[in-house]
């Protein structure tokens, strides 16, 4: 019996020895190895974001401010900085040397506190004491370039790994592309005269700017420069024939162009000295003779009204401005695959015409349950409801977005004077042309996709839609950049009751259906 016990404490102690031997090789071994078993794999890199880093031709400096004496009594806030101090490691590991982190505790009336300032960073008061609290990122590279996060909200931890790789995939290649802009609505900053103010830019038009180096081209010019990357038209209202021509063999040449239609732009508030123009606001545009070379159809004096994606309640539904899920994105395309929702109002639809030689890829789509309607019925309207009044789903979908590649021929049967014939192109290239196509122009403004709130004497831009990543995925797309889109389209975690949606439109189409009934009875 004495040796039994001897052998069982030996055993013991031996398993001890072993358990503590074996946590200490794997502590050592398996450092920094983890298991991402979230559904989304939220913590793991995308493919890419690995090849951002991988791709780095030169060191990138990553400067991650954080105050914790400040954040002691603020638990939520330590959690996201720890979150975001993973997330940083993790692109270091990623990107083989070229990658320096620095992080800084910038204690206050200090160099560092100095630094952040310097970098533009946000300092946020907190407590009664008068302290401050940073948490933000700063990034340089050899030219000098500095980009900064001023600051890290935790509301906008989906956002982290795509704001991350785009300042680093911007630093490491300081060298930005062309966007031209050619837009007869007010998306730039400049002087408002109906408020006799300045006036913001868009949040889009932010967007691109921090992305590409944009080039603004006036709708009434004659030509277009030599040196873009890719063509963003919007709202090309009373083009110059010269113009339309200048479209034509840019596409043609293999230029990609993003061009943005409406048969009711609600942007367009009209001239600002007219009063009656702004009375009457709104106004259609087309690329007719472009659209009949591409094999493309538009009506620009109706708009699409959707019972099921209409905004609203079943009292209240307004089926002129849609909110469009992702089971309407197309899936197939980068540019609108994982994105969450897209809002529209007062939407046109694009449709192939028969015999057409180029492909029509539709990427975004409204439901079954919509059908045209006049456009007129728009401008004066006081109650969304009257929009259902005689409305009949036709059962089709219509086409919101959509790309069109192919071969296609020139729209132009004489060159305008002054252009050099030698040079016209009357096809396209071997690769045909690639032009995405959005049948409207809210889509880019800023009520239909993000709200503004003042903090700290500055306005911070949260988005409740997908529009901005929609149409910078549809730049990134039409520049050759997928890794920047693959990255973009992760922030997406929701999920729609799509049954409780069926349900709900199918109960207000029988309401309806009863109440046009009683109205016919009495």
């Amino acid at each position: 019996m004495q040796n039994k016990s001897i052998y069982s404490i030996g055993s013991l102690i031996l398993l001890l020895l072993l358990f503590v031997a074996i946590s200490m090789l794997s502590g050592s071994l398996l450092k920094g190895m983890r298991a991402d078993l979230t559904e989304n794999r939220l913590y793991t890199l995308s493919d890419g974001t690995r090849n951002i880093l991988a791709d780095l031709k030169e060191p990138v400096n990553l400067y991650l401010f954080f105050s914790e004496a400040a954040s002691s009594d603020l638990p939520q806030i330590r959690s996201y900085a720890r979150r975001v101090d993973e997330m940083v490691e993790e692109f270091k590991n990623h990107a083989g040397g070229n990658l320096i982190v620095h992080r800084i505790d910038p204690a206050p009336f200090s160099e560092q506190e100095d630094q952040a300032a310097a970098f533009g960073l946000q300092a946020v008061p907190v407590g009664a004491g008068g302290d401050t609290l940073y948490l933000g990122i700063a990034g340089t590279n050899s030219l000098d370039d500095v980009q900064s996060m001023p600051f890290l909200q935790p509301s906008k931890e989906k956002f982290l790994e795509y704001d991350l790789a785009k300042m680093i995939s911007s630093l490491g290649s300081p060298e930005k592309q062309t966007l031209g802009l050619m837009s007869s609505l007010q998306m730039t900053p400049g002087f408002d005269p109906a408020t006799q103010g300045m006036r913001e830019a868009w949040v889009v038009y932010e967007q691109l700017s921090q992305l590409f180096n944009i080039e603004t081209i006036d709708p009434m010019a004659d030509t277009l420069p030599d040196n873009l990357d890719v063509l963003m038209v919007v709202h090309p209202r009373d083009l110059a024939e010269k113009m339309i021509y200048q479209l034509d063999q840019f596409v043609l040449g293999g230029g990609r162009l993003i061009a943005f239609v409406d048969p009711f732009a609600e942007s367009d508030r009209g001239d600002p000295n007219d009063p009656m123009a702004r009375m009457q606001a709104g106004s259609s545009s087309d690329l007719g003779p472009l659209f009949e070379s591409w094999g493309v159809s538009f009506d620009s004096a109706r708009v699409v009204g959707d019972l099921q994606y209409g905004i609203g309640t079943s009292q209240s539904r307004h089926i002129g401005i849609l909110s469009v899920p992702g089971d309407s994105l197309n899936r197939d395309d980068i540019v609108s695959a994982d994105l969450e929702f897209v809002n529209l109002s007062s939407v046109g639809w694009l449709a192939p015409t028969k015999g057409a030689s180029t492909t029509f890829e539709p990427l975004v789509q409204s439901s079954e349950n919509s059908a045209p309607m006049d456009a007129s019925r728009l401008r004066f309207l006081t109650n969304p409801a009257e929009l259902m009044n005689g409305f009949n789903p036709s059962g089709d979908r219509y086409a919101l977005v959509t790309r069109i590649t192919g071969p296609a021929s020139s729209a132009v049967s004489e060159v305008p004077e002054g252009a050099d014939a030698a040079k016209h192109l009357s096809e396209s290239g071997d690769f045909g042309i690639n032009v995405i196509l959005f049948a409207d122009t809210d889509v880019l403004t800023d009520r239909l996709w993000v709200q503004k709130q003042p903090f700290m004497g500055q306005n911070l831009v949260t988005a409740f839609a997908d529009n901005g990543s929609l149409v910078v995925n549809a730049v990134d797309n039409m520049l050759g950049n997928q890794d920047l889109i693959s990255i973009r389209t992760r922030a997406s975690s929701g999920r729609p009751f799509n049954r409780v949606s069926d349900l709900r439109v199918e109960a207000e189409r029988n309401y309806r259906a009863t109440e046009e009934r009683l109205q016919r009875e009495l």
